[in-house]
């Protein structure tokens, strides 16, 4: 028997889910097919979700290191690291219910578990199943890049003891924040990257402020380390980078490009070189590998693919936050990057977290606010380095995608006291500086003196 669909999704991770969902609410006959026993993909089971429970506990044990900062006294935590990770897998079990193939059965989406093959451009195969298809989006992700025997972003989460020393090698978004975690935790953790710095991607006043803090905390940080050292260390936990996990599919039968890494060659309306296919997430070519990027890329492929609409994905406006402490959110372009390309004319505005009411009354007087616009003053990017910041790039994602200029966020009124105004302060030093240097401003001194003085003789 062959079954017709009006789309077929191959991976049950973030974009597969929203794509199937959206295309069973709009009445589409979809079908997903996960090999897992549970969807969730990545983000649900072994990255988002489980990081950023560790990531609380850590914090937390470290608040209380620091119960000094606001008059309690300092507290060094009993920490039960097989607790800490019941606390971890609670969240994944707390959430799954959202990503749970009855949710989308109870939306009209059908469900398949099982390995799916294209075994030609209309059709895949899973099992004794074949699938023929109008249209199908592949959406299989991506898994980490590491040696066999090291720890991974996957494996990780299954430790039941506490490393007492641990090496992570990659000082990305992902090795710097389980580099800090665990050592908030009690390991004794060497953090390596083979760039000159970390998060090389990142603004290098926000490198070099998280750098500060890891060393601050303990951390044994090595950049330019290209080949580490393993020699003494309990475990070795990679996150240097992910691939496409592509290469099960058949997709060369599908007639679907890919590149020498395996990603999914995808227009900017995410239509492949088969134009029945799409691809959505991590697996398509030099897409960031963010859950909000596989989300909106699940949105623009599926109407594009039941009904040829020609929205194209947002590439300038993609936030991105690493959650270490200080969190690191940025958008749009670096400071580096709006210099190389408009030199002096750049604009480039800081505000200092030490001097933010907020911060100082939370106890956590550090960290930056910067901006960026072009010679015109519109804004281009941003940075945030400081507690909040993923919170705080919201807002300035919002400004950027519309056009915006760097005065509108200073115009905006901001809740005080609040995180959120470290921006708006730095858009205030922004206006300061354009109107120390705008050329009116010796006539405007006089004709302040010329309406003080007609004023005086009234």
């Amino acid at each position: 028997m062959i079954d017709i669909y009006d789309l077929v999704v191959i991976g049950g991770g973030t974009a597969g889910l929203v794509s199937a969902h959206l295309a069973a609410m709009l009445g589409a006959r979809v079908v997903m097919v996960e090999r897992e026993a549970h969807p969730g993909g990545d983000c649900l089971w072994t990255g988002c979700v489980p990081s950023k429970a560790l990531l609380a506990a850590a914090e937390l044990a470290q608040r209380m290191r620091a119960a000094g900062d606001v008059g309690l006294t300092p507290v060094e935590p009993e920490i039960d690291f097989a607790r800490v990770m019941d606390h971890v897998r609670g969240a994944r079990t707390a959430i799954a219910p959202h990503d749970s193939a009855e949710r989308l059965r109870a939306a009209g989406a059908e469900v398949v578990r099982g390995e799916a093959a294209f075994a030609g451009e209309d059709t895949v195969v899973v099992g004794a199943r074949t699938l023929r298809f109008r249209r199908a989006i592949v959406a299989t992700g991506s898994r980490p890049a590491a040696p066999a025997g090291a720890l991974t972003t996957d494996t990780v989460w299954d430790l039941e003891e506490l490393p007492a020393r641990l090496l992570v090698i990659g000082g990305g978004a992902v090795g710097c924040e389980l580099a800090q975690a665990f050592a908030r935790l009690g390991s004794a953790v060497a953090l390596c990257e083979a760039a000159p710095r970390l998060l090389p991607g990142e603004d290098e006043r926000a490198s070099a402020l998280l750098e500060a803090r890891l060393r601050d905390e303990g951390v044994e940080v090595r950049t330019s380390a290209s080949d580490p050292d393993q020699t003494g260390f309990d475990r070795v936990l990679v996150a240097a980078g992910r691939v496409p996990d592509t290469a099960a599919l058949g997709l060369r039968r599908a007639g679907v490009r890919t590149g020498t890494d395996g990603a999914v060659i995808a227009d900017a309306r995410l239509r492949t070189s088969n134009p029945r296919v799409f691809a959505a997430g991590d697996v398509v070519a030099s897409a960031p590998h963010f859950t909000h990027v596989a989300a909106h890329h699940a949105r623009v492929a599926t109407p594009n693919a039941l009904f040829g609409a020609r929205t194209k994905v947002e590439t300038a406006a993609v936030p991105r936050v690493t959650y270490t402490d200080p969190e690191v959110a940025a958008v749009g372009l670096s400071a580096a990057a709006a210099r190389s390309r408009w030199g002096e004319r750049a604009r480039i505005v800081d505000a200092d977290y030490g001097e933010l009411d907020r911060a100082i009354t939370a106890g956590v007087p550090y960290g930056f606010a910067r901006l960026v616009g072009d010679p015109r003053g519109r804004l281009v990017g941003a940075t945030v380095a400081a507690p909040g910041a993923g919170e705080s790039i919201a807002e300035l994602t919002a400004w950027l995608s519309q056009g915006a200029s760097i005065a509108k966020v200073s115009q905006t009124i901001h809740a005080y006291p609040t995180f959120a105004e470290g921006p708006s302060r730095a858009a205030d030093e922004y206006l300061r500086e354009r109107f120390a240097r705008t050329r009116a401003r010796p006539a405007l001194r006089v004709l302040f003196a010329v309406r003080r003085t007609l004023s005086a003789a009234r």
